[in-house]
């Protein structure tokens, strides 16, 4: 696959100035064949998907993978829908263990591997952003060894990514090496702050594991952000809810998202037995929430459950 030219736009179909590029996680429909998955998502009015490399999805091992991309990206393009490509399939590489390996493990090169073809199908598919994550520290090895493996992936990844002409979008998760802003602060610092390394930001994650409130969170990613996953969460429980089942007030997190183009994608990926009915929910409930931020005052109530 020929990779396209390099764009810093957050999509080739963004929305008009003011709205919100709302797309879900593909991960959300893993029941479902991805342009059945893509056409139900575009007529409850997403305009993205953050399409999760798997299996059923665009499988990067697939032999017909190349004619694949292509009649996904005609099918995008056809129903005014951009995307961005994810990279958090859980037995994707290994049958047995979820995530494994990881860019920390001692086979990380398939990891490499794995996220460099992910590069070439983003850059094939027009999406300007391939998103990633570090990994939980094996048994045994240090942490700062497990930091220098870290470095030394990325490093490889940031060279296929300005070949491509994408960014990746890194996003801290809980229980991981990299776990929150502090550490993606840190590796940033460590790489010598590369342009093409921006942030991938759950806003789920800001309530579970960040030691301040939401908003802020958001403000303080917001000078890297390139991809937001959105969500539901409480403290400390690393479970992604509904909207309405956790703690988070969203039309303030909403708010601290203005000037943000890229997607702000819902991630639900054990919802995929009700999937057409919880996006619905999804959009309904965000699209208030925003409303909220828009006309304070009007609905009062709106954006709750």
């Amino acid at each position: 696959m020929n990779a396209r030219p390099d764009r810093h736009a957050p999509t080739p179909h963004a929305p008009h100035a003011g709205a919100v590029n709302w797309a879900y996680c593909t991960n959300g429909f893993s029941g479902h064949r991805l342009p059945e998955a893509l056409g139900v998502l575009a007529e409850l009015g997403y305009t993205g998907a953050a399409i999760t490399l798997d299996h059923g999805h665009l499988d990067p091992y697939a032999p017909g993978l190349a004619g694949e991309v292509a009649a996904i990206g005609k099918l995008l393009g056809d129903l005014g829908m951009n995307a961005v490509v994810e990279t958090g399939g859980r037995y994707t590489l290994d049958p047995r263990r979820k995530h494994y390996p990881t860019l920390l493990d001692d086979a990380a090169d398939r990891r490499i591997d794995y996220l460099t073809r992910a590069i070439r199908v983003a850059a094939e598919l027009g999406a300007p952003v391939v998103h990633l994550w570090s990994g939980a520290i094996p048994a045994g090895l240090h942490p700062d060894e497990a930091w220098v493996r870290l470095a030394r992936g990325c490093e490889h990844l940031l060279r296929a990514a300005e070949r491509g002409g994408v960014v990746l979008g890194f996003e801290p998760e809980p229980g991981m090496l990299v776990a929150d802003l502090a550490g993606y602060e840190r590796l940033r610092e460590l790489l010598g702050g590369p342009e093409r390394l921006g942030l991938t930001l759950d806003i789920g994650h800001c309530r579970c594991v960040e030691p301040y409130d939401v908003p802020e969170c958001v403000r303080r990613a917001l000078p890297y952000l390139v991809h937001v996953q959105i969500d539901d969460m409480r403290r400390g429980v690393h479970e992604h809810l509904e909207f309405g089942a956790g703690e988070i007030d969203f039309p303030p997190a909403l708010a601290a998202l203005d000037g943000y183009r890229g997607q702000v994608a819902v991630e639900l990926g054990r919802h995929g037995h009700a999937a057409p009915e919880v996006a619905r929910r999804s959009i309904d409930f965000l699209r208030r929430a925003r409303e909220r931020v828009d006309h304070p005052g009007r609905t009062a109530d709106a954006g709750r459950p």
